[in-house]
């Protein structure tokens, strides 16, 4: 079974690429631009694993994460933060509120690709 990745981040460049990237993988992949369409397209796509971005307008990925992770529903889902804000009281605050990983923008693709699929039980 095809997992689905939801890419949330308002840099479109980053978007492009990191779709991009997942879709060579063979993953699914559903995007938004911001914090909101993030929660409302969650829950319409439930998908396995979502690429948030920290920085986005309407609602920051630090609120999306808490609110996933206060609905029962969304406890299995998988949340790997990106962010250009690598300090590590950043780190912490994601992690604290639930984020499955973390990763400092810029990244390594590849380093990318295995921790997603480390997340999602495909590691080789």
């Amino acid at each position: 079974m095809t997992k689905k990745i939801l890419i949330a981040d308002d840099e479109v460049n980053i978007v492009i690429s990191l779709e991009f990237l997942m879709k060579r993988e063979g993953f699914e992949v559903v995007l938004a631009a911001d914090g909101e369409e993030a929660i409302t397209k969650i829950r319409e796509e439930k998908p396995d694993l979502v690429l948030l971005d920290v920085m986005m307008p309407r609602k920051t990925g630090f609120e999306v994460c808490q609110e996933l992770r206060s609905d029962p529903a969304m406890q299995d889902l998988k949340i790997l933060m990106l962010t250009a804000k690598g300090r590590d009281t950043e780190v912490a605050k994601g992690m604290a509120l639930g984020a499955d990983a973390y990763m400092t923008k810029p990244f390594s693709t590849h380093e990318l690709v295995e921790r997603v699929k480390s997340l999602l039980g495909l590691a080789e």
